[in-house]
């Protein structure tokens, strides 16, 4: 069947992604968000070569690439005096080797805010695609034909349908709580604390790489350079239970326990501070009838390792060859619900306990000595450090090819 219209719940930056996929293939795409504007908090993201393969379908990879940069690697490091326990290294291509395959979807970086407006700027220029700001979604309905959303507006109340509709609306999405109750989003909470924060400060007197984990039992944290003037983003874990102001009021404190130097806080410029609660959690399904869900509408993982955002994109890249097969008669509608179990699956067998350990891997040990002699995960790093070149060497993989089921 062909598809007249797909309406997206949420432009952030796995709903605008889909959007301009769909709009590229032809397909009419309206994008509808709440806010007035994308959101400009600089958060950092790296993009691995799941996600850098679902831009370049895009046609924006190379654009992200240049406002970007290629992190040089990524190492696990004592705390005490801050040296290397083991590093992987971003492979570097030679002159001319860029677009080969071992080098083509290497990781960069690109705060989420800037590629926000790589990937507005692309939807506008799509003539089968628009987005529309102020448009908060109050309740949803379906029936055998098409789907519809009741949105308020600054002019009034307005009902817009398509033959589907999907929520890439975030971790307190509209679409999955009307679809499975306000407070049904089955996983857990962890009983620690993130602390997110941007700043400025000089790491290059410390021998620093371009991203860092650090292990240990209290101070267990994560710097890592998210533009090239100097902004880094520096994560780490606090006791559960502490309020905004406790939180503040210990930040200064733990800079100065954990960070190289011993920084006083007229040593850095501190721009963004923000705690927040981490979860484990995905819905039960991802497609009821004509609505689905994708990204952090549909699951949740805590932010070491990047699995949340990059299972996101693998999500829009799966769901994207599904319409696309319906829209060009390759597949029927069945293959959403194909969609929707082969999602659940990845993130239950890989990005659930692969990010849970990804977290705990920082705090469980005593020491560091007890990681490198016990943690697996170590073992595999050390196979990696003096591996040929790769994307993600060792790793398994967050896609899945939906085209596998389309009609032969």
């Amino acid at each position: 069947m062909t598809i007249s219209k797909i309406i997206i719940v949420g432009a952030g930056p796995s709903g605008l992604l889909l959007a301009l996929l769909l709009a590229r293939a032809g397909i009419n795409v309206e994008l509808v968000e709440q806010t007035d504007a994308l959101d400009q908090n600089p958060r950092a993201s790296h993009y691995t070569a799941e996600s850098c393969y679902e831009f370049d379908r895009a046609g924006v990879l190379g654009e992200i690439a240049a406002e970007g940069f290629f992190p040089n690697g990524v190492s696990w490091r004592r705390l005490d005096d801050k040296s290397r326990l083991v590093a992987v290294r971003n492979p570097e291509p030679e002159p001319g080797q860029e677009n080969d395959p071992e080098f083509k979807y290497r990781m960069v970086c690109l705060p989420l805010h800037r590629l926000g407006k790589i990937l507005e700027k692309a939807v506008l220029a799509q003539p089968t695609a628009s987005i529309l700001y102020g448009y908060k979604v109050v309740e949803i309905g379906q029936d055998d034909n098409s789907a519809w959303v009741n949105v308020e507006t600054a002019e009034g109340k307005e009902t817009r349908s398509a033959n589907y509709i999907v929520g890439c609306d975030g971790a307190n999405s509209i679409i999955r709580r009307r679809l499975f109750g306000d407070w049904v989003y089955p996983g857990f909470t962890w009983d620690k604390q993130i602390v997110a924060t941007n700043m400025y400060y000089d790491y290059s007197p410390y021998g620093y790489d371009d991203s860092q984990f650090f292990v240990d039992p209290e101070h267990w944290h994560m710097v890592a350079k998210i533009q090239e003037d100097g902004l880094y983003r520096v994560t780490y874990g606090e006791k559960g239970g502490l309020t905004y102001d406790e939180l503040k009021e210990r930040q200064p404190a733990k800079f100065q326990a954990f960070l190289p130097g011993n920084p006083t806080p007229d040593k850095y410029k501190l721009v963004a501070f923000s705690p927040y609660k981490v979860h484990q959690r995905c819905v039960e399904k991802m497609r009821v009838g004509r609505f689905l869900l994708a990204a952090d509408a549909a699951h949740l993982c805590n932010p070491f390792g990047g699995l949340g955002l990059t299972g996101g994109i693998a999500d829009v890249g799966s769901l994207y060859d599904s319409f696309l097969g319906i829209h060009t008669d390759k597949a029927d509608d069945e293959i959403l619900t194909k969609y929707s179990e082969e999602r659940i699956r990845i993130w239950q067998e890989i990005i659930n306990p692969r990010s849970q350990e990804n977290m705990k891997r920082l705090f469980e040990y005593e020491s560091a000595d007890e990681f490198v002699e016990k943690d697996p995960f170590y073992k595999l790093l050390k196979e990696m450090e003096t591996a040929p070149p790769m994307p993600n060497p060792g790793l398994m993989s967050l896609q899945y090819d939906m085209t596998q089921h389309y009609r032969s």
